[in-house]
């Protein structure tokens, strides 16, 4: 599958990236990762600190995937507010939804300290604008259930917005606890600890098939054979080209990255900021001074049709930038691309078990929140290789029902 077009942010981040030798003869694991990306670098990393007996393979170069698109937002609250999902799973489950993307931001705003390649992670606050006045009572039954249960939100009216930004919205939340990361540098640091720790990392690596038996399975490469007791497939949305789920759905998404802005613009605390509107538009800052925009999703195309695409949603979102903060004006772009984006119905991710698969586990972390979905199933994983019963993983279930919610939008 060709997930990327355009020009890509992240590799002059990290010029000379670790690098790993392919397959060459058979070999043997307790856990057998396949993908490189933003979900098998969790995994192998959880794995690592467990002491587990594990292999990683990646099909191209580590990080070379989707990872690329990745723009770096890390976030407790999702693409679904936490009353739609109260309203579509009940108060108990979209709680502890949220309250395990919590756990997650915590842990990763911690995993800097652990980790031999700076991430750049950086703490924020992120801004949730009301994109017109008709959603301002939504907004404000949000801040009630967030402020219920615990969460650090606060409801700011538009002149608290005017006063912080260079621009005013009908109202917003203002909320703590997320932060910003650079994607390539993430996985590739949590990858390199891993291996650090003895987990044996292969690029170029490509699984041609699989043999499922009763103790375990065989997964074929072109070379060798791995010989794994478990799989945890982290293909990202390639795994839909292996089994299709019936609440998966890929689109087009784009995002552009400036230059390094000369004096930056009023922008408080340099939080992230998006909307209520759905689809809807982001922006976040780099540690080096420029701007990210990201959104104008739309139907999933063939990759040379998104190439040409990729100029005139980058143009657009450039405009998008220089509405919110009018001194931008003037600023170039540096990077534009566009992606295959993964969503679900039901707006939460398919981590677990599938009946079709035995000894297999997926990571299919879909949503604009990916990075946090992987953490949060490389440690749910981790434990239910290591025998400790997580009933979380209900929640998550790749044979939930595929039925969109009629709240899911709300």
């Amino acid at each position: 599958m060709n997930l990327i077009s355009g020009q890509l942010p992240w590799n002059h981040t990290l010029p000379n990236p670790p690098a790993y030798k392919s397959l060459q003869e058979d070999a043997y694991c307790d856990c057998l990762v396949v993908g490189g990306g933003m979900g098998g670098a969790a995994a192998s990393y959880q794995l690592s600190l467990n002491g587990a007996d594990t292999i990683l393979i990646e099909k191209r170069a580590v990080g070379s995937g989707s990872t690329h698109a990745n723009t770096g937002v890390l976030q407790i609250s999702n693409d679904k507010s936490l009353t739609s999902c109260m309203n579509t799973f009940g108060e108990k489950q979209g709680v502890l939804f949220y309250n395990l993307c919590r756990e997650a931001l915590q842990g990763i705003n911690k995993l800097k300290d652990h980790l031999d390649i700076d991430p750049y992670i950086f703490p924020r606050s992120s801004l949730l604008f009301a994109s017109s006045p008709e959603d301002v009572p939504a907004l404000r039954e949000e801040y009630v259930n967030l402020k219920t249960h615990g969460f650090d939100t606060e409801f700011w009216e538009e002149s608290n917005i005017a006063s912080l930004y260079s621009f005013s919205k009908p109202a917003a939340l203002y909320s703590a606890g997320d932060a910003e990361v650079n994607p390539f540098r993430l996985v590739h640091s949590l990858i390199n600890k891993a291996f650090s720790r003895g987990v044996r990392i292969y690029e170029n690596t490509e699984a041609m098939r699989y043999e499922f038996k009763e103790d375990g399975v065989i997964c074929h490469t072109r070379v060798g054979r791995i010989f794994a007791k478990k799989i945890i497939f982290a293909m990202g949305y390639e795994t839909q080209e292996m089994k299709k789920d019936r609440g998966a759905l890929l689109i087009n998404t784009y995002a552009v990255m400036t230059r390094p802005l000369k004096e930056f613009p009023k922008w408080h605390e340099r939080s992230f900021i998006w909307e209520t509107a759905r689809p809807y538009l982001y922006f976040r800052t780099t540690h080096d001074g420029r701007i990210i925009a990201g959104g104008k999703d739309e139907e999933l195309t063939d990759p040379e049709e998104r190439e040409v695409r990729v100029r005139t949603q980058g143009r657009n979102l450039l405009t998008e930038i220089e509405k919110l903060f009018p001194e931008s004006k003037g600023v170039e772009l540096e990077y534009s691309w566009g992606a295959v984006f993964g969503t679900t119905h039901d707006g939460l991710p398919y981590i677990g078990p599938h009946p079709k698969y035995p000894h297999c586990y997926f990571i299919e972390g879909y949503g604009g929140n990916g990075t946090v979905y992987s953490m949060i199933a490389a440690e749910l994983l981790t434990d239910t290789l290591a025998g400790k019963y997580r009933p979380e993983l209900d929640l998550f279930s790749l044979t939930r029902s595929a039925k969109p919610s009629p709240l899911d939008n709300s």
